[in-house]
């Protein structure tokens, strides 16, 4: 075989391998995800009126005493004004020993000992990705007693809302059970 016509059949597989990865596929997938699972592949976002609230993957930060608390977050779930450092996510990688993180985590707990909340760890530790949608059961059932006090309810009322709100396991046997924070808000709003 020559070698004009090696580099010729060279440059044909390059182009038939490029056009099936760079469009065939991707797009074969987005039409997938768009006909077999559109909620999901269009972000699992939570619309209320028309107006998207937020995504279901997505934690976000909520701060009033009528809500259930997040995670706290290392990167402030990239509400950042900042252009440059919107979007990011990640843990702070502070070692145990840190002063800072210890200092965090003392402000942290001081915080939720003055609203009568109990610090269960993923209300003081941040996750690693830093914007972690779900709580434990633990830190939904030690916020009840607050939130119900603040709207005025009956504490029984908000433990049935929790108790609604979990999503189990993957598969049945992935990961732990958890709350998502987001869909129990607005649960507790309607």
């Amino acid at each position: 075989m020559s070698q004009t016509r090696q580099i010729s059949k060279a440059i044909r597989s390059t182009l038939v391998l490029w056009l099936l990865t760079a469009f065939i596929y991707p797009f074969f997938m987005i039409f997938s995800g768009q006909i077999l699972l559109p909620y999901q592949a269009n972000g699992s976002l939570m619309t209320k009126n028309n107006t998207v609230l937020g995504s279901a993957l997505i934690g976000q930060p909520f701060t009033q005493e009528k809500y259930f608390w997040s995670r706290p977050s290392v990167v402030d779930y990239s509400t950042n004004t900042d252009i440059e450092k919107t979007g990011t996510s990640g843990a702070s990688n502070l070692a145990p020993s840190n002063p800072d993180l210890q200092k965090r985590i003392q402000k942290e707990t001081a915080r939720l000992k003055q609203f009568g909340v109990t610090a269960t760890a993923d209300l003081v530790y941040t996750s690693a990705s830093g914007l972690d949608p779900h709580i434990s059961m633990a830190a939904a059932e030690a916020q009840i007693q607050r939130v119900a006090k603040s709207r005025n309810l009956d504490p029984n009322q908000i433990k049935i809302l929790v108790q609604q709100s979990i999503d189990n396991r993957f598969l049945g046997i992935f990961g732990e059970p958890g709350v998502n924070v987001l869909k129990l808000n607005l649960a507790l709003d309607s």
